[in-house]
């Protein structure tokens, strides 16, 4: 259902070019909608393989956050909400995060909570990030 997927659009945006990181203003660089594999600076796509990247990645994604979700029933809107997160931090920090613990323990209040505190890139408080986790938070606890 990618009930996460128009989070991702609305907050990656899609530029059909590759540009550098916001917070490093380098590495990685990105394309479509936050497409980082395999990106070179002055790389071009199309519309169409935009968004069959994204389509892609998000089903990949979204099958690694339903591997590690352990408590049993999780709604879609969840999911949706963790799979946006994964996208955008790497399943690796989501998989080791507190909100994915506190979830898998059935603590939905709590793992809404968690969303706010990946605000955060290169180490400094991004705008982008706070609006982005403030509409994860709101699509999971839909």
């Amino acid at each position: 259902m990618r009930t996460g997927i128009e989070t991702i659009k609305e907050f990656e945006g899609c530029k059909l070019s590759a540009y550098p990181d916001p917070a490093t203003g380098g590495k990685p660089y990105t394309i479509g909608w936050g497409r980082t594999t395999d990106v070179k600076l002055g790389q071009t796509i199309t519309q169409t393989q935009a968004d069959a990247w994204l389509i892609e990645e998000y089903d990949e994604f979204e099958q690694g956050v339903r591997k590690l979700i352990t408590n049993g029933p999780t709604t879609l809107y969840q999911l949706g909400a963790m799979t946006s997160l994964a996208y955008n931090i790497g399943l690796a920090n989501f998989k080791s995060s507190t909100l994915l613990r506190k979830h898998n323990s059935g603590d939905f209040d709590g793992a809404e909570a968690e969303f706010k505190r990946w605000n955060r890139a290169a180490g400094k408080v991004m705008a982008g990030l706070v609006r982005r986790r403030a509409a994860e938070a709101a699509l999971y606890a839909k």
